[in-house]
C-alpha cells in the first residue's frame, strides 16, 4: 500500500499549512491528494467524492492562496443550500485565518442589504445561484479580476433546477479563469458544464462507497400504515448516538418528528419551509447532541457534512441508487461503523429493485412492535390518507 502525501509535501503557504494544523488535521484524505496537486498549479479538476469527504479543504485551500486582499471578488464558490454554503464559510474562515482575506457569504432567506455592504469588499463569494444571480442583476457583483470558480455538490445544483442559474452567471465571467468541480456523482447532465465552462479538466475519483465491513444495510417490510409504529420501535431498539430519518417532503418530515416527540424520542425536521436562523438553530442542535433524531428531505440534508451519525432511517425510499448512495454516506465515516435501515411498503419495491442490485442489502428479521398513536400536527393532516393514516384512528 502507497503511502499518502503528505500536507508538508504540496505547494501550501506556511500560514495556511498552521491554520491546517490547529484544526488537528494531520493528513490529506483521498480526495484531497488526489485533486489538490493539479489545483494548486492552477489547474482545471473535476473531483468526485461524497459528502464528508474532506472536498472543502481540497478548493479552499488554492482559493485562500489565489486571492489578494482588496483586488475585488477574485473566487466564487457556488452551492447548492444556504446550509452547505454556510458550512463552506466556516470552514474557509479556519483555513486563512492567518491570512488577510474578505468572505462573503450570499444566499436567500435573509436580508440582502448586509450581503450588499459586504460584497464592497469581498475577495471570496461563497453562495447560492438564486440570489448570487440576483446580486448580479442588481449591479452588486462583477467578475473582471475572478480567478477561480467553484461548483461544490454539482450534481444536487443540477437536481434542484440551477442549471439556467448556472449558465447565466458563468457567462458573465472571464474565460481565462480556473474551475473546480466537486460532485458525489457525475450524471450525463453535468457533461454540459464539463464542456461548456472547463478546460482541459483532471478527473479524479476518491472511494465512492462506504467499505462494507463498516456498514449493516437492512430493509424491513412492513405495511404502509404500520410503517411508523415500526420507526419508533427500530429507533427505540437500536438506540441511536444520532440518527438522521429521510422522508420524501416537507409534510411528511413535519408528521415524522411530530409522531417521534410524542413518543419520547428527541427529534426535529429540517425542511425548505423553515426559516434560516431555524434551521441553522436545528442543525447546531443536532451537532452538539441535543437533538438525537433529525428528519429530513433529500434537499435539506445534501451537501451537510454532519460528524458521529451512526444510523440512517429511510422512512421513504429514496428516488434511485444515487439517492440511497447520498443518504447512506452520512454514516459509518473516517473508521466509524453505521447501521442504514429501509422501511419498505408496497410502493416501494420497484425502486427499491435498482437500488439493490448495487448494494448488498440483508432483510430484517421479524419485529414485534406496539401500534403506537400520536396527534397528527394540523397543517399536515391533508398527508394523512397518503401516508396510510385516518385522523380517526388517533
Amino acid at each position: 500500500m502507497c503511502e499518502r502525501m503528505k500536507f508538508s509535501e504540496m505547494k501550501i503557504d506556511e500560514r495556511v499549512l498552521k491554520a491546517i494544523r490547529d484544526m488537528d488535521i494531520t493528513e490529506p484524505t483521498e480526495i484531497q491528494e488526489k485533486s489538490m496537486p493539479p489545483a494548486l498549479e492552477g489547474r482545471d479538476v473535476i473531483g468526485q467524492s461524497m459528502t464528508g469527504s474532506g472536498k472543502t479543504l481540497a478548493f479552499a485551500v488554492p482559493i485562500v492562496q489565489g486571492v489578494q486582499h482588496g483586488k475585488g471578488i477574485q473566487a466564487l464558490v457556488l452551492a447548492p443550500t444556504r446550509e452547505l454554503a454556510d458550512q463552506i464559510t466556516k470552514h474557509m474562515l479556519k483555513f486563512s485565518k492567518y491570512m488577510r482575506i474578505s468572505i462573503c457569504e450570499i444566499y436567500g432567506g435573509v436580508s440582502m442589504e448586509p450581503q450588499i455592504a459586504n460584497l464592497r469588499h469581498a475577495d471570496i463569494v461563497i453562495g447560492t445561484p438564486g440570489r448570487i444571480l440576483d446580486h448580479m442583476r442588481r449591479g452588486n457583483i462583477r467578475y473582471n479580476g475572478l480567478k477561480i470558480l467553484v461548483f461544490d455538490e454539482a450534481d444536487r445544483m443540477l437536481d434542484m433546477g440551477f442549471i439556467d442559474d448556472i449558465k447565466l452567471i458563468v457567462s458573465q465571467m472571464p474565460k481565462n479563469r480556473q474551475t473546480l468541480m466537486f460532485s458525489a456523482t457525475i450524471p450525463d447532465e453535468l457533461m454540459y458544464i464539463i464542456r461548456h465552462y472547463m478546460t482541459q479538466p483532471i478527473r479524479v475519483k476518491a472511494q465512492p462507497q462506504v467499505p462494507k465491513h463498516k456498514l449493516k444495510q437492512v430493509y424491513y417490510d412492513v405495511r404502509n400504515e404500520y410503517k411508523m409504529s415500526l420507526l419508533v420501535h427500530l429507533i427505540k431498539k437500536e438506540k441511536p448516538t444520532l440518527a438522521i430519518v429521510f422522508c420524501a417532503t416537507r409534510g411528511i418530515t413535519d408528521i415524522v418528528a411530530s409522531a417521534l416527540e410524542q413518543n419520547g424520542i428527541e427529534a426535529k425536521a429540517i425542511h425548505g419551509g423553515h426559516t434560516q436562523s431555524r434551521r441553522l438553530s436545528i442543525l447546531e442542535g443536532f451537532h452538539a447532541g441535543k437533538v438525537h433524531v433529525l428528519v429530513a428531505t433529500d434537499v435539506a440534508a445534501r451537501g451537510l457534512d454532519i460528524k458521529n451519525v451512526t444510523h440512517i432511517f429511510n422512512y421513504d425510499c429514496p428516488n434511485g441508487p444515487d439517492d440511497y448512495t447520498h443518504r447512506i454516506g452520512r454514516t459509518a465515516r473516517i473508521g466509524a461503523e453505521g447501521k442504514a435501515i429501509m422501511l419498505l411498503s408496497n410502493r416501494d419495491h420497484e425502486v427499491f429493485r435498482k437500488i439493490i442490485g448495487k448494494q448488498e442489502i440483508e432483510k430484517g428479521p421479524q419485529e414485534k412492535f406496539p401500534v403506537i398513536k400520536f396527534r397528527m400536527p394540523e397543517r399536515s393532516s391533508r398527508f394523512g390518507n397518503r401516508m396510510g393514516f385516518r385522523r380517526r384512528r388517533f
